[in-house]
This record gives structure tokens, sequence and C-alpha cells, in this order.
């Protein structure tokens, strides 16, 4: 399927001419410096690309998204991912978004579909680590359809194996967990404090980033 069959509901829920959020694959910030290991369109080393935006809309909660092909994989994880094993995370499944979202930082405006602020808290690469039952690898993209994706983050702040497993809710609709594993990163245990993260991107808080109007 095309990444444009893949986004139309993303688009459908957007009016891009009062959203400052993506509308299609062109980067949100064009003057933005390549950090180290990264080219001039903000990927690196050919490894697929991972971002955490802290969301303040109507519930707090973090959005944790996964490039599979040419659009970000995304799940709203409303206590935030741990790097702890013994926390499982909740991670609902949300609609598929362009890879540009990477770098979107700023204020949804009130009235617009998840109005609310938005930081971008982490961000880099991942490897896939699935495997069969025979220990030969598995597409990543599969291995999300079966229902349980292993991986490695390459983050500022997450790094490690963290796992995605599927299941069933009470409410008869299906939802994931967020995983960690192996040993507890030794960066932190548990979740960050939303209120007072700062965005990998800007350095600022989400009060500032509101305070500014999202302007960056």
């Amino acid at each position: 399927m095309a990444a444009e069959d893949r986004l139309r509901t993303y688009r459908g829920r957007r009016d891009f001419e009062r959203t400052r959020e993506p509308a299609a694959e062109g980067r949100t910030d064009e003057g933005r410096k390549p950090s180290a290991g990264q080219d001039a369109g903000g990927r690196g080393g050919g490894r697929p690309r991972f971002v955490v935006q802290i969301h303040d809309a109507r519930r707090m909660h973090f959005d944790f998204r996964l490039q599979v092909g040419d659009v970000l994989k995304s799940w709203s994880v409303p206590r935030g991912p741990s790097a702890d094993p013994g926390d499982k995370r909740l991670a609902v499944p949300t609609e598929d978004h362009p890879l540009a979202y990477e770098d979107f930082e700023g204020v949804i405006p009130k009235g617009q579909y998840g109005g609310g602020t938005v930081i971008v808290w982490d961000r880099g690469t991942y490897e896939p680590l699935s495997h069969d039952r025979q220990g030969r690898p598995v597409d990543f993209a599969e291995s999300l359809e079966h229902g349980h994706a292993t991986f490695r983050l390459h983050g500022t702040k997450l790094r490690g194996e963290y796992a995605l497993t599927r299941f069933r809710g009470r409410d008869g609709e299906d939802h994931w967990l967020l995983v960690r594993k192996g040993a507890a990163h030794k960066a932190g245990h548990g979740s960050p404090d939303p209120r007072r993260a700062r965005s990998v991107r800007t350095g600022r808080t989400l009060a500032q980033v509101a305070a500014d109007g999202g302007a960056r």
C-alpha cells in the first residue's frame, strides 16, 4: 500500500490551513543541522528512524513512532516508555504519520485533532531484531502484523532492546504493550516527568513551547 493511502486517516483528521503539522513529506524545519551520523535529510546510517514526542493534549501522553517503510507507525503510550524491564507500558495504536512528523514540535490549535503542545522528547535510529523460531530474521512490518516485534533503540535517551506485543483488551480492541528487555538502562528507571522533560530538538519544555507559540 502506498504512503498516500496509509496517510489518508492522518490527513483526513487535520486542517493544514490551521495546523503546522506536516501534510506531506517535506521537512518541517529545513534549516536544522544534521546531528552526528545523519545526512542532510536527517536520516542516519541507513537504519530506520524512531521518535518519541510528548503530547500535552486532552490527556498527557507520549507518542511512540517507528519508521516502517515510508510512514511512521504510531502508538500512544499514556505513561511513556520505561527503561525498567519490570514496567509494562500500554501502547494504543494510532494512525500512521508521515516521516516528516519526526521533526514536529509546536502547538496544535485548539479545536484541531490532538489540540495541544508537542515536544520531541527523543529520537534516533533502531535495529529490527525479530526472528522466527528457527532464528531467521523476519521482516519488521510482518512481525508487527503478527503481533510481536523486537528492536534495539539508538536514541539520545532511549537505548537498548524493546518489544511491542499485541493483546486483546477487555473492550474487545487490539492494544499493545511496550516493554524494555534485558537489563535496565543505566540512565534511569521508570518514565520521565513530562512537565520537566526537555526537547532533544530545541531544549525547551512543554511550557516553553506553549509560551513561544511553537515557534522555532
